[in-house]
C-alpha cells in the first residue's frame, strides 16, 4: 500500500475515533489495524459510505484524499464524491510558488483537474490558499462559480498578494447567497453592485481589505442571521457600527492601513455594538486609539493586542498605549470577565506602577492570543 495514502488515513481514523467529529455510525470503535492490514480490502469495502466520506472530509487536503485511491479499489473513486475540497499551500510553498513558474502552473492545473473529475454534488466546505497574481484570475473566478453552483456552505479564499497588488474582483454571484453559513475572504476586492444577500450566513471573516462604512452596513443589513464578525487587518473605515441584533461576538484584529506612508499613527477607531456579547481586541494595531461606544450587552472581553510605537502628535506612544488600556478597562467595568493577554502586559504593568488599580473582573489569560489564533487558522485552512 502508498505510505502516504495509509498515514493520511490513519491521521483522519484517529481523529474521527478520538471523536472531534464524530458521523453517526454504529457505536463500536474502528481499530485502525484492523481497518487497514495487508489483507484487509473486504473489510475496508465492507465500511458504509458515509463513514468512508467522513473520513476523506477530516483529511488535511483533496491532495491527501486522492491519495487513499491506492488503499484499494473500494476507495479508487470514492474521493469523487467527497463533500470537502481543500487547496492550500504552505508558507514554504507559497514562497516556491510565487517564484517558480513551473510550480504556480502545476498547481493550477491540479486544482482544474480535480474540479473537473469530481462530480457535481453538493459542498459542505470548499477552502483555497495559494499566492495569487493577475494570470490567474480566470481560474480562480471558475473555482469559485464551481464551489457557488455545488451550494457550498463553508467557503475560504486565502489569496496571498504582496502590498497593493492587484486583489481578485469577486463576481457579483457570491454576494447572493441562501447556502453560505461560513465565510473567510482575504485578498479579494469587495465591490457590490448592489444589495448583498447572505440569508444563511453565520460567521464572516474578512482579512486584510479596505472597507467603507456604507459597505460594512450592507454586509451587515444583507446577513440577517450573522452570529461571529471577524475584522482581520482591515482599514478604510473609522466607524465600526455593528447595529444587527443577530450579531453576538465581534473580532477586532489589527488594523493598518498600507496607503498611509505617514509616521504618525492619526487614524481614530469608534466601534459601537450595542448588542454583542464577547468582544476581542487583538493583533497589531497601527492607529492612534480605538474608541468604544455603546457595548452594553457585553458579557466578556479579550485584550491582547500590540500598540505599534509610532509618533504621535499630542503625546508619547507609551504614554497613548497605557491610556487606551486604562480606557479599556474602565469601559468593561460592567463585564462578567476581562481577558489580559500577553502582549498588553507592558502597558498594564506600567500603569501599576503608576497606581492604576485593575478592576476586579479583569483576569490574566497568560497566552497569546493573537498567536493562538493564528495557529487556529493555519489549522483550519
Amino acid at each position: 500500500m502508498n505510505g502516504k495514502a495509509t498515514g493520511a488515513l490513519f491521521a483522519a481514523m484517529e481523529m474521527v475515533e478520538e471523536g472531534q467529529k464524530q458521523p453517526q455510525i454504529s457505536g463500536e470503535r474502528i481499530k485502525l489495524e484492523e481497518i487497514v492490514e495487508e489483507e484487509g480490502e473486504d473489510r475496508i469495502s465492507a465500511l458504509q459510505d458515509c463513514l468512508l466520506l467522513e473520513i476523506l472530509s477530516l483529511l488535511p487536503s483533496t491532495k491527501d484524499a486522492i491519495r487513499t485511491g491506492t488503499l484499494s479499489k473500494r476507495w479508487k473513486h470514492l474521493w469523487m464524491s467527497t463533500p470537502t475540497l481543500i487547496f492550500k499551500l504552505s508558507d514554504d510553498r507559497l514562497t516556491q510558488y510565487r517564484q517558480i513558474p513551473t510550480s504556480r502552473s502545476n498547481f493550477v492545473s491540479f486544482v482544474d483537474k480535480t474540479l473537473t473529475q469530481r462530480r457535481q454534488l453538493k459542498l459542505k466546505k470548499f477552502a483555497v490558499r495559494i499566492y495569487y497574481d493577475i494570470e490567474i484570475e480566470s481560474q480562480v473566478k471558475n473555482w469559485i462559480r464551481y464551489a457557488m453552483s455545488c451550494n457550498v456552505e463553508e467557503l475560504t479564499l486565502d489569496l496571498c498578494v504582496i502590498g497593493l497588488e492587484a486583489k481578485l474582483q469577486l463576481d457579483q454571484n457570491i454576494y447572493i447567497s441562501s447556502n453560505v453559513t461560513h465565510l473567510r475572504l482575504s485578498g479579494c476586492v469587495l465591490n457590490p453592485s448592489g444589495a448583498i444577500s447572505w440569508k444563511n450566513l453565520r460567521i464572516l471573516c474578512i482579512s486584510n481589505e479596505k472597507l467603507d462604512e456604507d459597505l460594512i452596513e450592507n454586509i451587515l443589513s444583507g446577513s440577517p442571521v450573522l452570529e461571529t464578525l471577524v475584522m482581520n487587518g482591515c482599514y478604510g473605515y473609522s466607524r465600526l457600527d455593528v447595529t444587527s441584533k443577530s450579531v453576538k461576538k465581534l473580532v477586532f484584529s489589527g488594523y493598518f492601513d498600507p496607503e498611509d506612508g505617514s509616521d504618525y499613527a492619526l487614524d481614530i477607531i469608534e466601534i459601537n455594538a450595542p448588542d454583542i456579547v464577547s468582544l476581542t481586541i487583538r493583533g497589531n494595531l497601527w492607529l492612534w486609539k480605538v474608541l468604544l461606544g455603546n457595548v452594553s450587552s457585553l458579557v466578556e472581553a479579550n485584550l491582547d493586542y500590540n500598540y505599534k510605537k509610532l509618533r504621535h502628535w499630542e503625546t508619547t506612544p507609551e504614554e497613548a498605549e497605557e491610556e487606551m488600556l486604562k480606557g479599556f478597562m474602565l469601559k468593561f467595568r460592567h463585564v462578567k470577565e476581562i481577558k489580559i493577554g500577553v502582549l498588553c502586559s507592558e502597558a498594564l504593568s506600567r500603569l501599576k506602577a503608576k497606581g492604576f488599580i485593575t478592576p476586579s473582573n479583569a483576569k490574566w489569560s497568560g497566552s497569546n492570543c493573537f498567536h493562538s489564533r493564528e495557529r487556529e487558522k493555519e489549522r483550519d485552512a
